[in-house]
């Protein structure tokens, strides 16, 4: 957690708009400026490169540059690439560039600087879109290959790819998780009724889901393929948004926390997030212990957070509700 100094020093600043042809600094923290509501975050492996993930509006993918600050967009575009898979992605339809609104994102490293994206879309449908990442140039590509319509009913919002193929996906609407595999399709995880699902990561061997407790305040460690279904939580005072594991083995769990519930929605739907903060908790899910690392009153430069990585030496935190800024600072 930062000082108070440096809280106090942020609340002082109230909702001062930055200038549009400035990208400066709040004290210690520093920015990412120009995706609008930078709502997840994806490093591409031995790269400086990390994907961004923008769900309000239309909806884009983009790539920042951690050397320069700068970013491009990725997809959609007007050079789009596609190359369907249909023997993994044979039920999808064809990709569609209509109100593409990226939600959770989730990197599969592969060989030789080609790696495969899921990516959680709102708009035109309710799936998850899968991408093949090139990152052996100076910027990466994209290539979309497929994708996976979500049952009816269903609202998506996180995704992680699973050890053993396929992924998995939260949806907050039913309240549970579901896998996806080539051949069997959607399947609802055994033992995640009525969880509250919002973010969603998976342990190296596959043998636990770390789920983002939105309203419990919680990370939930769920077990996966294991009877009888297991299940503990921790913890960390706020409504958790993303999770994402950081290089040490610890869980980097984001969001925020609002006066009410109501004035979540107030932010992102009217703009009205007086009283909100962003935070980040590092969480040791093996002993089941959370410390917080960041807070940030609301304001023009980060306004609800909803996820945090690391990024070599520093610490990288997005959110919604119109922000056109990622905070970056330092690593406590």
């Amino acid at each position: 957690m930062f000082p108070a100094s440096f809280v106090m020093a942020a609340c002082l600043l109230g909702l001062a708009a930055p200038s549009a042809a400035q990208c400066e600094p709040d004290g210690e923290v520093e920015f990412v400026c120009g995706p609008i509501s930078p709502e997840d975050l994806a490093l591409v492996p031995d790269t400086p490169w990390v994907i961004v993930a923008s769900w309000e509006d239309d909806g884009y993918l983009s790539a920042a540059d951690s050397r320069d600050h700068g970013t491009v967009r990725l997809f959609p575009t007007a050079t789009s690439q596609a190359r369907h898979d249909t023997t993994t992605y044979g039920s999808c339809p064809g990709m569609t560039t209509d109100r593409f609104r990226a939600h959770g994102i989730s990197l599969r490293p592969g060989r030789n600087g080609t790696h495969t994206l899921y990516v959680v879309r709102h708009g035109e449908r309710e799936a998850v879109e899968v991408f093949e990442v090139d990152a052996r140039s100076a910027t990466p590509s994209l290539t979309w290959v497929g994708c996976a319509v979500a049952p009816e009913g269903l609202g998506l919002n996180a995704v992680v790819a699973l050890p053993d193929g396929g992924f998995a996906a939260t949806s907050p609407r039913t309240s549970n998780l579901w896998e996806w595999h080539t051949g069997d399709g959607w399947v609802q995880v055994p033992g995640s009724d009525d969880i509250g699902p919002n973010g969603l990561e998976v342990s190296a061997d596959g043998r636990w889901f770390l789920v983002a407790g939105y309203s419990s305040q919680s990370v939930i460690r769920l077990s996966r393929g294991q009877t009888p279904v297991q299940k503990d939580a921790v913890e960390v005072g706020f409504n958790i948004d993303n999770v994402h594991w950081a290089p040490d083995g610890t869980l980097l769990a984001a969001g925020h926390r609002a006066p009410t519930p109501r004035r979540v929605g107030e932010c992102i739907g009217r703009r009205t997030c007086e009283g909100i903060t962003s935070h980040v908790a590092r969480v040791d899910t093996q002993a089941l212990t959370s410390q917080e690392i960041f807070t940030y009153p609301t304001n023009d430069y980060l306004i609800l957070g909803t996820v945090a990585i690391e990024v070599g030496d520093e610490l990288w935190v997005g959110g919604v509700a119109g922000g056109t800024r990622i905070a970056r600072v330092p690593l406590p």
